[in-house]
């Protein structure tokens, strides 16, 4: 039984991402921790590998439809992947199962949740439609941001988020690039982040996981549930209101990272 329950789990969670675009992490890490009693720290380091795995395919995808600015991915993974490998080189000399490292990554977690339920809502409330192209010859421009340093600091900070609780792409990355890349087309912006987010969580994951952090047979549940989710939730994702579920969802997270804090 608790093996059909990791894969209904991974199913749902792949079903909500396909179907509003919002991080996987968000979702599964709670999960994982509530519902099924995992480690902080099991969870975080097993949503890292899950988060890459199910965001690759998309990426993949994406590229290849020429949505993705290629310029962007490179300016945030030069910030996060360093704060990555730090904030593991850390986690590394503490250790990921010390009671103070526990605390840490659920607080942070909490608050990373809070900051995504609010954007999630935002979006919901303010979202709009936006064009997928750039006319010509602005490409370079659109992908230039306010401040050559923002997207170094901006991808620091996520870098070391993610490795301490696997959520900070997603809903919170989104809103972000929006400020740092106004004339980026939206569609564009969420290629980017679902692209620079590949690499970062490959890292953050791959250093989990050499500190024991992966549950290697629940990750395979997980993602044998994901797959199917996220081709579904993508087929229903223009049936359903957007705005409603956006909506529900930003309760949710508020209410899992309330929780979080709490503990």
């Amino acid at each position: 039984m608790a093996d059909i329950a990791f894969i209904f789990a991974g199913f749902f969670v792949g079903f909500v991402v396909g179907l509003t675009g919002v991080g996987g992490g968000s979702l599964m890490t709670p999960i994982l921790i509530f519902v099924f009693g995992v480690k902080p720290y099991m969870a975080v380091g097993t949503d890292l590998l899950f988060a890459a795995f199910t965001k690759m395919g998309g990426s993949v995808k994406m590229a290849r439809s020429g949505l993705v600015p290629w310029r962007v991915v490179l300016h945030l993974s030069a910030g996060s992947i360093p704060a990555a490998l730090v904030t593991l080189w850390v986690l590394k000399n503490v250790g990921p199962a010390d009671a103070a490292i526990q605390r840490l990554m659920t607080s942070t977690l909490g608050v990373a949740l809070l900051f995504t339920a609010a954007t999630t809502l935002y979006k919901a409330v303010r979202g709009k439609a936006a064009p997928i192209r750039i006319a010509a010859g602005q490409e370079a421009l659109a992908s230039t941001p306010r401040h050559w340093i923002l997207p170094l600091l901006f991808g620091a900070l996520i870098g070391t988020l993610v490795s301490l609780t696997s959520v900070g792409a997603g809903a919170i990355g989104v809103t972000a690039l929006m400020l740092l890349y106004p004339m980026l087309p939206l569609p564009r912006i969420v290629a980017a982040d679902i692209a620079y987010a590949v690499p970062l969580t490959l890292v953050a994951g791959v250093g989990h996981a050499s500190l024991g952090s992966v549950n290697w047979s629940m990750l395979g549940l997980l993602l044998a549930g994901s797959l199917p989710g996220i081709w579904l939730g993508a087929h229903f994702m223009i049936r359903v209101p957007d705005r409603a579920i956006r909506a529900l969802l930003s309760l949710l997270l508020a209410y899992a990272g309330t929780k979080l804090i709490a503990i």
